[in-house]
């Protein structure tokens, strides 16, 4: 089923009414954001998403929908779309407002209304909170740095897998030293005909397991190698050429598609130029993750502190603590702990809207 069908139970909007105010409004719609969305629905807020993508999901659901997931707390392991569509089905429970392909381009603040006013390419939209969980910010793969490689992309050179069928059969090269580049081998293992992986480096940026299982599947994995060019025969991808770093040896290998998996160049956009403290790419956020501008909360990778770690399982965790105290925000007397889900699940609680006289501390 493609990603799309799992929003036909959402409420998506083009055009929001300019005075329609909201409690919290996330910005993407990726894993930590949908999260969010029901841990606002849960906390009684009326919340709305805006994701610049056409379809929920993020990185999950546009780079890698078949790719598995490990670490996510209950799953020994989760296929990527599987796991997004779960995440939707939670959200949904709460009939979130979502906007798509919206890039949302200014954030300011309107103390009469006592609310921030968001301005995408599209919209107005106003909320009392907002939670930022644009993970990486805008990215891009990294390409390989061999001249002749752009010409085959989509081709026999492909930095995503939309479909492991298109390696069905293939003899595949990966390259990268990371979790995706291990995760991708482990993947397609048994897809592909043979699969060989290259790192420039003889340590890996992965977890240690997944070496130790790529390795007992019998996946070859080349250190200190790189590629240097590709071969072409009748106007098909080939072979590679692979040359040794450290001896600069070279050797040819038969191959059929190439994966780089070599991370991303990723932006925060116009986000960059709102006024919130900003180190790096990621936005500099307290112990309840709030920004430096009360009633702004960041979630995920785009949020930065102390201790860290950029993982799915962690921006859950974050993203939780950020809806929390923004309720707190909005109403005084909540409190920042709601208690356990199971002792108010979603058929307990009453969804509500905002009244008029809740104002931002």
């Amino acid at each position: 089923m493609p990603l799309a069908n799992v929003l036909r139970n959402f409420k998506v909007f083009d055009v929001a009414t300019d005075s329609d105010i909201f409690d919290i409004t996330i910005l993407g719609g990726g894993p930590v954001g949908l999260y969010a969305a029901y841990y606002a629905g849960l906390r009684q807020m009326r919340t709305k998403i805006i994701d610049s993508l056409d379809q929920l999901g993020g990185q999950l659901a546009t780079l890698y929908p078949e790719k598995y997931i490990y670490d996510v707390a209950g799953f020994p392991k989760v296929i990527a779309r599987d796991l997004v569509k779960n995440l939707v089905d939670q959200a949904q429970q709460y009939e979130p407002q979502v906007c798509l392909s919206q890039t949302v381009k200014t954030l300011t603040r309107d103390e009469a209304a006592q609310c921030f006013v968001l301005s995408s390419d599209q919209e107005v939209h106003r909320s009392r909170t907002v939670l930022i969980c644009a993970g990486a910010g805008a990215f891009q793969a990294r390409k390989l740095p061999v001249a002749e490689a752009a010409q085959w992309e989509g081709r026999g050179v492909h930095y995503s897998v939309g479909s492991k069928q298109v390696f069905a059969g293939k003899r595949l090269l990966i390259i990268g030293g990371g979790d995706s580049a291990l995760d991708w081998a482990m993947n397609l293992h048994g897809t592909a005909s043979q699969i060989t992986i290259i790192h420039r480096r003889n340590q890996f940026r992965a977890h240690e397991d997944s070496v130790s299982k790529t390795m007992a599947m019998g996946i070859p994995i080349l250190t200190f190698w790189e590629l240097k060019s590709l071969v072409v025969t009748d106007n098909h991808l080939s072979g590679a050429v692979l040359v040794n770093n450290q001896t600069h040896a070279e050797q040819t290998i038969q191959v059929d598609a190439i994966l780089p998996q070599l991370g991303f160049i990723s932006s925060l956009g116009a986000i960059k130029d709102w006024p919130i403290q900003i180190r790096g790419q990621s936005i500099l956020v307290d112990q309840k993750m709030q920004t430096n501008l009360p009633g702004v909360f960041a979630a995920g990778d785009v949020a930065g502190f102390d201790g860290k770690l950029k993982l799915i399982a962690t921006g859950f965790g974050e993203a939780a603590t950020a809806v929390n105290f923004a309720k707190t925000l909005l109403d005084p007397k909540a409190k920042a702990f709601p208690g356990h889900s199971s002792e108010m699940g979603p058929q307990t609680l009453t969804t509500i809207g905002t009244s008029a006289d809740v104002t931002v501390a």
